[in-house]
């Protein structure tokens, strides 16, 4: 028996929030009522490090616990990277590239772009939204209320989410509101 089995795998530096995308990404999926794994990866282990974090997620039991090594997603919450490290390595045919940019049309944005061009390929300035919105830096949320849109709530649902980030943030009412705010626009401002 086949088990159909989503990974996706996330790309940040150390102190963006990636382990917590993850974390919510699973969080959100088991009050949906699915079964998951999240976990991280880590190269050296210093704030504004590369790492990479993943989450695995299906409506059947699985027991699959490997680092996920072709994802369906890929999330790039730290453009930088674009032009140290392979995002699309393993990258399903047909797979999603969701990256954080405030232009599209820069040099290494492309490059990834044509590198995959059987892929689906969207765009959010989440550094701009959670700046705005949370008042630092941290992508995390931000982004994946962009991953909820580009995937049509397939993989997690927005308003599943936001149930997610209130629970993470409990006892932090105001630090939830600025976060849920985060994901909302950014649901509406991602570009495909």
């Amino acid at each position: 028996m086949t088990v159909n089995i989503i990974d996706i795998r996330l790309h940040g530096r150390g102190g963006q929030g990636v382990m917590t995308s993850s974390y919510l990404i699973a969080e959100a999926a088991l009050l949906d009522d699915k079964y998951v794994h999240a976990f991280p990866t880590f190269g050296p282990e210093r704030s504004g490090a590369p790492i990479a974090a993943f989450a695995r997620i299906s409506d059947e039991k699985f027991y699959m616990k490997t680092e996920v090594y072709e994802p369906d997603v890929v999330v790039v919450q730290d453009p930088s990277l674009l032009s140290q490290i392979d995002v699309t390595a393993g990258l399903q045919e047909g797979g999603l590239i969701l990256v954080n940019t405030n232009d599209p049309s820069k040099a290494d944005v492309l490059s990834v772009k044509q590198k995959r061009p059987d892929a689906k390929f969207a765009t959010v300035d989440a550094s701009k939204i959670a700046k705005e919105e949370i008042g630092l830096s941290v992508t995390n949320t931000a982004i994946l209320g962009a991953l909820c849109k580009v995937t049509e709530n397939k993989i997690i649902k927005l308003d599943i989410l936001e149930k997610a980030i209130n629970n993470r943030f409990k006892g932090k009412g105001a630090i939830a509101e600025k976060n849920i705010r985060a994901i909302k626009r950014s649901y509406s401002e991602v570009s495909m």
